[in-house]
């Protein structure tokens, strides 16, 4: 987001996690650093959203979570390089969009071929369906999934 935007961000408003149907929580302890936001992510959790945490950490969340993965410290690209990859691989992707707002997906595609869910796995030190599951879950809930990362 940081690249696109000038800063880091969610993918959603937090008005709006009440409305998802994935949380995917990455690299943040929520609950410390943003507990208001924290707060709204386990009442989306009550109102049926699922959450995913993937973290080296087993921050307080991890409760709440309906899957969490615990990747190795430095390993959040192989994963979601993965799990982008298996996605595209599986056509659980929205062409339309990518077709008419994005340039150089044949070059991203091409890009994260060596991302295999076995790949990406032994480099994060877990099993390659927690990959799938998650590529799996996060098609199948957009656009009403979330992607939430902060500092902390």
């Amino acid at each position: 987001m940081a690249v696109m935007v000038g800063r880091g961000a969610m993918t959603n408003s937090i008005e709006e996690l009440a409305g998802s149907k994935l949380l995917l929580v990455t690299g943040s302890n929520t609950t410390e650093t943003h507990p208001v936001i924290s707060l709204r992510m386990k009442k989306a959790v009550k109102n049926g959203a699922k959450l995913i945490v993937v973290d080296p950490r087993k921050i307080e969340l991890t409760k709440w979570a309906d899957k969490y993965i615990q990747i190795r410290i430095g390993t959040d690209i192989p994963f979601y390089n993965a799990v982008a990859n298996y996605i595209i691989q599986n056509d659980l992707y929205d062409k339309e969009y990518v077709a008419t707002r994005t340039r150089n997906f044949e070059e991203i595609k091409d890009h994260l071929t060596m991302y295999t869910p076995e790949y990406s796995a032994k480099i994060c030190g877990i099993d390659p369906e927690d990959i799938i599951y998650t590529a799996k879950e996060y098609a199948k809930a957009s656009p009403k999934s979330a992607i939430c990362y902060t500092v902390g």
